[in-house]
């Protein structure tokens, strides 16, 4: 029905846009990478629809990637693989461990925190996924957790990666849409805790009905006693967070300027603690360089790609098909968070923040939504996509790691989808948790 709406607007779409999409569709459906899907696609369309010479798409590729916030990207992820090596990943399990050993279910409460803890440095999920996991997946068997429940509980708090600053998304679709990182990183502060406390609470209340994990009973002395003991022991690994959030909140470092010295300080550290040594540094580099490897082409694509659809008139088209069946700001906020999880269960982020952004930040401004809201809303919607089959990427990287069934874990991580999305939707339809942060311009 909606692309029947969509033909009788003033925007008439023909093969020039079909056949790109179908050329999409099948290439991702022989498992072709997405980035070449995309650029196959976005190649095609230009060539029908004329929208660009193809002596120019070189140009426009270099163009997609020629800003300075994209070295943020590498050195983010550099920085989680280094905290990995060093053994500073540790003492976040540590701490977070001694925050939360009072209470029954402790070690699982720990193992979400220190997944946000994570987040807040290396701004990847996979990252956050494999190296939390390694970590505490056999911990919590032992302490009475089913198998395919502690991983699912691990793949959902991995999900802050992209949702806690510094995020990798967010850079992107600041690039995108043309707004400041370091704006979105303040604006999600409030959400990404919003999610991580809700994936809190599910284990919490999922621990309490199940009897999983007991809890130690302690005087607040003897808590208080270990809490100072894992501070005393591991403090230096939070000098890299502090770092990162200082220097973005401040306005006295860039995103790019604070990963860069976020990277010399966790090595320095590494050297200094003598867990790095410069063996180490081919396997570290080649690591971060295949995922930034992965992220950049469908960036680099995704210029032209918008251009083409922008020539065609497809946001425009897209925005008076569905306004025409409803102009209720609440059902068109609730349509397009259904539209980003479906997306998010079928494709990655960043395909999906490439390829939807232009499309609907249309609709978002069309109804008055602010535009700071709208890619919170949409990076968090995209993040319940982790957790969700047939593709989630979480699913799939716990799975790797223990051998447990994909589909066990999906079951397991039902509770975590259900509370998150009731944190989205919060976000989707009350600005203020966007925006309490902001200065007054973007409220």
């Amino acid at each position: 029905m909606l692309w029947q709406q969509l033909q009788n607007q003033t925007v008439i779409l023909g093969w020039d846009f079909y056949g790109p999409v179908i050329l999409f569709v099948v290439l991702v459906a022989l498992a072709i990478p997405v980035w070449a899907a995309i650029g196959a696609a976005a190649i095609l369309m230009l060539v029908i629809s004329g929208a660009l010479p193809l002596s120019l798409v070189g140009e426009s590729l270099f163009h997609g990637i020629d800003h300075f916030a994209l070295t943020a990207v590498p050195l983010f992820i550099l920085t989680g693989d280094v905290l990995v090596r060093t053994g500073l990943s540790r003492k976040f399990l540590d701490v977070a461990e001694a925050l939360t050993c009072w209470a029954k279910g402790g070690f699982g409460s720990a193992t979400v925190l220190v997944c946000g803890m994570f987040a807040a440095i290396s701004g990847s999920d996979a990252a956050g996924a494999a190296a939390v996991g390694r970590m505490t997946i056999d911990r919590l068997v032992e302490s009475g957790y089913p198998r395919p429940y502690a991983c699912a509980l691990v793949a959902a708090g991995a999900c802050t990666g992209i949702l806690i600053p510094p995020s990798i998304a967010y850079i992107i679709i600041g690039l995108v849409l043309g707004i400041s990182a370091s704006t979105l990183f303040l604006a999600a502060v409030i959400p990404g805790i919003a999610i991580l406390v809700s994936i809190l609470v599910t284990n919490i209340v999922m621990n309490r009905l199940n009897l999983w994990e007991g809890g130690g009973i302690m005087t607040t002395s003897e808590w208080a006693a270990n809490l100072w003991k894992a501070l005393k022991s591991g403090w230096y690994a939070f000098i890299v967070p502090g770092i990162i959030f200082y220097g973005i909140f401040s306005g006295r470092l860039t995103p790019t300027e604070a990963g860069a010295v976020a990277v010399v300080v966790t090595i320095a550290m590494g050297f200094g603690l003598k867990t790095l040594s410069l063996s180490d540094f081919p396997a570290m580099l080649v690591s971060s360089a295949k995922v930034n490897g992965v992220i950049l082409p469908i960036i680099a694509f995704s210029l032209p790609l918008a251009q083409a659809l922008a020539i065609l008139g497809v946001p425009q088209g897209f925005v008076g098909a569905v306004t025409s069946l409803t102009e209720d700001p609440t059902l068109l906020i609730l349509l397009m968070v259904a539209i980003l999880i479906a997306a998010g269960c079928v494709m990655e982020t960043t395909p999906n923040i490439v390829i939807l952004a232009p499309i609907l930040k249309p609709l978002a401004d069309n109804i008055g939504m602010n535009e700071i809201q709208f890619c919170i809303m949409m990076i968090t919607a995209l993040g319940v996509g982790f957790i969700t089959p047939p593709l989630g990427l979480n699913l799939f990287v716990v799975s790797g790691i223990t051998g447990e069934s994909i589909l066990k874990i999906a079951y397991r991580a039902i509770p975590f989808v259900f509370f998150m999305l009731a944190v989205t939707l919060l976000i989707a339809l009350y600005p203020p948790i966007s925006t309490t942060l902001l200065p007054e311009i973007y409220q």
